[in-house]
């Protein structure tokens, strides 16, 4: 399906469980490539699915594989609903990543739900889904996925540096692209910020109340992870092993973890860039001033917080990206980011 322009629809949905993030966009090639937003919005997760979501990685191979046939349904109604709400008429595809389940590219694991044949079904359109899975086989960590739409689309940044769950940053380095996993940001910090009744820290205006424990942020920065060279990349099961055991064994208020923990965040962070630097944050942990402050702090760089549109639906706007260079049969992951075999066009494309 070679093209000068597509109209696809992106859909992400995180580890910090905000919800599912929607995009329409148009792509369009002429000696590069072109984007236009024209719909994005994020449907909330709703009681019920939030804490089947929370609990995925608890759960065996077999109640994965019940969970993920009711969690495609449900997607596909979603996604049915944001056409049907803006009045969406011509798709090439819906390009979606789905939701990690499972990822472990050390045992050559990784398990996103949502991305059954039977959407397209649901849907009756093309579906391109599934992104991360060839790459473990070829021996990838499958993660992360973004920095070719990095590459394509934002060439004008130094670095592009996403604050979700975790913070994942992506540049140019001797020739190729280079991308990994920096550290954990809102899987922590929303936990924290739960057990004060709040969804999330806002603005990180809790954290800038609280005190820091400095013994507890050297221990944090002295993790095994932050040691090693890319690639690389965190899930789920390494926050639960490596930081809420530390986080919680220092019984410290809710603010004072939140404090210390943005600081280690902003620490790490800012040991990566370099100076007078132009970084590109998206990301909802981009409206964290007291996190964007801190990293000024300890790095002088040009921080650029895009459009809010840019900010919380870059993902989704790559990964429908990622949807037309799989239909193109063009190279959409990199093994320079990933540690991959090859370079390849990654994904399945499944028909109505």
């Amino acid at each position: 399906m070679i093209k000068d322009e597509y109209n696809v629809i992106g859909v992400m949905s995180g580890t910090s469980l905000d919800g599912i993030d929607l995009v329409y966009a148009t792509f369009s090639y002429n000696d590069g490539w072109d984007f236009k937003i024209l719909n994005a919005e994020t449907v909330a997760y709703s009681s019920y699915w939030y804490t089947v979501l929370k609990d995925l990685i608890s759960k065996s191979l077999d109640e994965l594989k019940s969970i993920d046939i009711d969690y495609t349904a449900y997607l596909g109604v979603v996604i049915q609903n944001f056409i049907t709400k803006h009045q969406i008429r011509t798709i090439d595809a819906v390009c979606s990543h789905g939701h990690t389940a499972l990822h472990q590219p050390e045992h050559k694991l990784t398990y996103q739900i949502g991305n059954l044949p039977v959407l397209a079904d649901i849907l009756k359109e093309t579906v391109v889904c599934d992104f991360r899975v060839q790459d473990v086989e070829l021996g990838g960590q499958g993660a992360p996925l973004v920095p070719i739409g990095d590459q394509l689309l934002f060439v004008q940044y130094d670095y592009c540096l996403n604050l979700g769950g975790f913070a994942n940053i992506s540049m140019e380095l001797d020739g190729a692209r280079i991308a990994y996993d920096i550290c954990p940001v809102n899987i922590v910090l929303n936990k924290y910020a739960k057990q004060l009744g709040f969804d999330y820290d806002d603005g990180g205006q809790i954290a800038a109340s609280g005190s820091e424990l400095l013994a507890l942020g050297n221990l944090l920065n002295a993790l095994e992870f932050y040691k090693a060279k890319p690639p690389k990349s965190l899930g789920l099961e390494w926050v639960n092993k490596n930081i809420f055991p530390l986080l919680d064994a220092a019984k410290l208020e809710e603010k004072d973890v939140l404090k210390t923990f943005s600081n280690h965040i902003a620490h790490q962070i800012a040991r990566v860039l370099k100076k007078d630097s132009k970084v590109l944050v998206t990301g909802g942990g981009a409206y964290n001033d007291y996190i964007i402050s801190k990293i000024k702090l300890n790095k002088q760089v040009d921080i650029i917080i895009p459009e809010p549109e840019l900010v919380e639906f870059k993902e989704a706007l790559i990964f429908a990206f990622l949807g037309i260079l799989k239909l193109r049969n063009e190279v959409n992951c990199l093994n320079s980011v990933t540690g991959a075999m090859k370079n390849h066009s990654s994904g399945k494309i499944f028909l109505p």
